[in-house]
């Protein structure tokens, strides 16, 4: 029996009278979770108005002459061609400057709901949304090492994420469950972002159906007016670059976009191998991208909520491998930010980066770059914020909880200076003097409890005390922390008839169509 099952009988129980109900409520384990990050920091800009005004031109030359193919999708080429693009075949060549008018329509920043009104985001402006990592085929911990993901290491990560205090989103697949059938994992995964936290979530894009099933189940859980009227959803749509729209995620953008609900349009790009070496070059390449996916999500429904997405890495060439955390990924994550604002676009990039294949010293190093980074390029939606290891193709226990630790680091440089008088501390100053110390001052009495962050993982005992408690490093104590969350975890309340509506509507989706693993 799985967690959503035991949930699920708990609420059937339930319905009966309210008693059993309220003293649920009332024993409940409240989790704090922080508000999304509003920066009082500026944002670090490295290009200048002549670079910015060049990449763009090049990225406008490379829709008109070069052009994009949208494969696979003949509504979409007849839209195109309606908007007065060149279509040839599967090549779409935009006019200059016609990708960019069509992009205006889309929205600055948008707000996603969650179930729980206290967990809404704020996608855009000043705002930083952390969500965490997306898509790895395998999990790691500690005891168990490198093993396929299955649909309670599912659970749990939704668990972890819905108990950490720094992250702002439950995020989509955050592992892929290969124990379940690929054409139904999408149900169950849904599932359990919607019943076992009640922070925002993602829907799916493996196809046009499964959208519309993220939809579907979205009505079920807000109803279908407040879905209607109000995005509930965010959707990662990756471009195959270089300059390739394939018909599956453009089918899965359809849906979203004619629902009103929100789209990361993002190309994948590893330098050297999916654009070009240089950082001006793969600029040019992913602004081009950007502007053809966002101007087609206003072709199928003016207006629709997006996100302009860069996700770059560079490439080892001796091995082949993706690397992390390097300074031409940051230099592009820094541009790609400027880029976005002059369109006008909510901007996703970063996360907890590493090509390391434990969390170690290596994955510490890329993974700090990677984060420190993105606050500072203007980052808005943060997806792969914790959890991330060896290239994305694990998703890992100890650093989860290790990286979702750091995300409040970046809460607290995000708040800027304060300068108030209390900030100042000028009485402070003035009571202790020259040669004093200032721990039993007035001013410390009443500001050490929120004066500083402080890490609920990291290790700062005397050398002895450490050694006693068995000189465990980092990993250790998260293989710890994460033992201790998943034992305190308790589901938050969901109405019962929605749950029993999701149940039905998962139940009778997967009985019409048979097993499929590929």
């Amino acid at each position: 029996m799985s967690d959503l099952d035991v949930v699920a009988g708990a609420g059937r129980r339930a319905r009966g009278g309210g008693g059993a109900t309220r003293r649920a409520e009332r024993t409940a384990v409240s989790f704090e979770t922080a508000r999304f990050i509003e920066r009082n920091i500026p944002n670090f800009e490295v290009l200048n108005e002549e670079a910015l005004a060049t990449i763009e031109w090049n990225a406008e030359t490379v829709l008109e002459e070069i052009g994009v193919n949208f494969v696979e999708n003949p509504g979409a080429l007849a839209l195109w061609r309606a908007a007065g693009a060149d279509v040839r075949g599967e090549r779409v060549r935009i006019p200059r400057g016609l990708a960019r008018k069509l992009c205006s329509t889309a929205p600055r920043s948008f707000t996603q709901h969650a179930r729980n009104p206290a967990r809404n985001v704020e996608v855009g402006g000043k705002g930083l949304v952390l969500a965490p990592v997306y898509g790895p085929p395998f999990v790691r911990d500690l005891e168990g090492g490198r093993r396929y993901a299955t649909i309670a290491d599912f659970q749990n990560f939704v668990k972890l994420g819905y108990m950490s205090k720094w992250l702002h989103h439950s995020g989509g697949t955050v592992c892929e469950p290969t124990d379940v059938p690929v054409n139904k994992r999408h149900l169950d995964m849904l599932m359990a972002h919607m019943v076992l936290s009640d922070k925002p979530y993602m829907g799916s894009v493996t196809e046009p159906s499964r959208a519309a099933d993220s939809v579907a189940m979205s009505k079920i859980l807000f109803g279908d007016d407040f879905v209607d009227q109000n995005t509930v959803m965010t959707s990662l749509i990756n471009i195959n670059s270089p300059l390739t729209f394939d018909g599956i995620m453009m089918g899965a953008l359809e849906v979203y976009a004619r629902a009103n609900q929100a789209a990361i349009i993002s190309p994948f790009i590893v330098g050297g191998a999916m654009a070009p070496v240089s950082v001006a070059g793969t600029l040019a390449q992913v602004q081009a991208e950007v502007l053809a996916g966002v101007a087609y999500s206003q072709l199928v429904r003016p207006g629709a909520p997006v996100i302009y997405g860069a996700f770059v890495t560079s490439i080892d060439m001796n091995s082949g491998a993706p690397t992390f955390g390097t300074p031409e990924a940051a230099l592009i994550t820094y541009g790609a930010g400027q880029l976005a604002r002059r369109l006008g676009l909510p901007y996703r990039s970063g996360g907890s980066f590493c090509g390391s294949k434990l969390p170690d010293a290596q994955a510490a190093y890329e993974t700090a770059n990677s984060l420190n980074m993105a606050l500072l390029a203007g980052v808005n939606f943060m997806l792969h914020a914790c959890g991330w290891l060896e290239g994305g193709l694990v998703s890992s226990y100890e650093k989860f909880v290790m990286d979702a630790d750091q995300l409040g680091a970046l809460h607290g440089i995000a708040k800027g200076i304060a300068l108030d008088e209390n900030a100042q501390g000028m009485d402070a100053i003035r009571e202790v003097g020259p040669g004093g110390h200032y721990l039993g001052c007035a001013h410390t009495q009443a500001n050490f409890k929120s004066a500083f962050w402080r890490s609920d993982l990291l290790d700062y005992k005397p050398f002895e005390t450490w050694e006693e408690e068995g000189a465990r490093d980092t990993q250790a104590l998260a293989s710890v922390r994460v033992k201790k969350m998943l034992g305190d975890y308790q589901p938050p309340e969901l109405d019962v008839a929605k749950r029993e509506g999701l149940e039905e509507f998962v139940t009778k989706r997967k009985a019409e169509m048979p097993d499929a693993f590929i």
